[in-house]
């Protein structure tokens, strides 16, 4: 992929990745969108308390920052609008998950189910994890897709937006 010398808003939405692109994006974003008003609207639950169980330092900060995080990547995402900017803190969001939530399955933490082992166990616990983590990773790799408000923030044809045409 050429990149074209121009500003942080040209690196930011140029995109070569197709229109289906937009289904990773539905999936991705109404997922995190989700999770972070679930923290706002049960705190014991899925925001603060869950981060004090976890251990999470100063869970009264990190925890309302999650979810205000998850809100507005979760949102940007489903537009299309930076895309590869809103997938980074949710890369570093579900890294941060999966090592201290997930990873201490492994090491012998109580299992979900009866006869579940380490492995299988923590297969189970973090598919959501992974699955989010792989969809921002493609996200800020390919970018939003021609369906996009990045798209329509390039200049020229929809062909000339999406970089199919050089």
């Amino acid at each position: 992929m050429e990149r074209q010398p121009g500003t942080w808003k040209t690196l930011l939405t140029q995109t070569t990745a197709p229109g289906a692109v937009v289904l990773i994006r539905l999936y991705v974003g109404a997922i995190f969108l989700s999770e972070g008003i679930l923290k706002f609207l049960f705190p014991d639950e899925l925001g603060t308390g869950r981060f004090d169980t976890a251990g999470i330092p100063a869970p009264g900060l990190f925890a309302p920052l999650d979810g205000a995080l998850e809100i507005i990547s979760g949102a940007l995402i489903l537009a299309g609008l930076l895309v590869r900017l809103a997938a980074v803190p949710m890369v570093v969001n579900m890294l941060g998950a999966l090592a201290i939530t997930k990873l201490p399955i492994l090491w012998g933490g109580a299992p979900l189910f009866e006869g579940a082992s380490g492995w299988w166990d923590f297969a189970h616990a973090s598919r959501t994890d992974l699955a989010l983590l792989c969809g921002s990773l493609f996200l800020l790799v390919a970018g939003a897709g021609a369906y996009s408000l990045d798209a329509r923030l390039r200049t020229g044809s929809p062909a000339a937006r999406t970089g199919a045409v050089r």
